[in-house]
């Protein structure tokens, strides 16, 4: 006869279907990250690194050259970072949403990682104001699908996370940055080196939340500028922290008023 324990483990499947599958993704994932490691240190024959190395190359100038074509054409647009994990009843969901709305009327595009939390926020406040939505997805095995409110013509997936860096930078006029973590952090440093280095035009950075990024502001100040001399007073120049919609959208219009520019669709 089957014993009671034995019939529990037997449908344990069935009483937890949402626990078994967490743990089959997250197994998953341990496993990839797992092979990861194991090939960086596989010794390789020069057939397999010339063979390997080929098919990369041709992916990466791929989604350049797919990222390029499409991006070409859009116009003047403003990119909006953020956590993918931001519920639509956070506070700054709804920020980002009005911020998104607020650029279109003022005459921008707005650019997103095209995922959910805050970057389905940016877009939502651009369709719902019938601008342009455009949507950098990248494919990863958590958190990330594209949200519903990308222009399917403007809505491209990547694989790889510096070619995606490289479409925010090189189409974006402005950057907002969403309270995130680690991708957005990611994200808002690679364009402050850009423009720290000089390596861009001084764009406008605008840090929305300033009980959230004043922390990181005042580290960067007495640390890494005060103590260790690593960053220049002239640096902090570069962003501007504020707290609401209509402050970050005027930052903006400001900083063309003043070369008399303005977006021109």
């Amino acid at each position: 006869m089957m014993s009671r324990s034995k019939k529990i483990d037997k449908t344990e499947n069935v009483r937890y279907p949402i626990i078994e599958k967490r743990k089959k993704k997250h197994l998953k994932i341990f496993r990839e990250e797992d092979r990861f490691i194991r090939d960086a240190f596989e010794d390789k024959d020069w057939h397999q690194i010339k063979s390997s190395d080929s098919w990369a190359i041709f992916k990466i100038m791929s989604e350049f050259v797919d990222g390029f074509e499409k991006l070409a054409k859009i116009g003047p647009c403003i990119s909006i970072f953020g956590s993918a994990r931001t519920k639509e009843d956070n506070k700054y969901y709804q920020i980002a949403r009005k911020i998104a709305a607020l650029l279109v009327k003022s005459g921008y595009g707005v650019i997103t990682g095209g995922g959910p939390g805050i970057m389905e926020a940016g877009n939502r406040g651009a369709k719902e104001a019938r601008g342009k939505s455009v949507g950098l997805n990248i494919q990863l095995p958590f958190e990330q699908e594209n949200n519903i409110y990308i222009d399917t013509d403007k809505l491209i997936s990547f694989d790889y996370f510096f070619v995606r860096k490289v479409m925010f930078v090189r189409y974006s006029q402005g950057f907002i940055g969403m309270p995130g973590g680690f991708g957005t952090l990611d994200e808002l440093f690679e364009a402050l080196t850009l423009i720290q280095t000089k390596k861009i035009g001084r764009f406008p950075i605008v840090l929305v939340g300033a009980d959230y990024w004043n922390g990181l502001k005042n580290w960067l100040y007495e640390t890494v500028f005060s103590l260790e001399g690593n960053v220049s007073e002239g640096d902090f120049d570069i962003f501007h922290i504020v707290d609401t919609p209509e402050e970050t959208v005027k930052i903006i219009n400001d900083f063309y008023a003043k070369y008399m520019l303005a977006p021109n669709f």
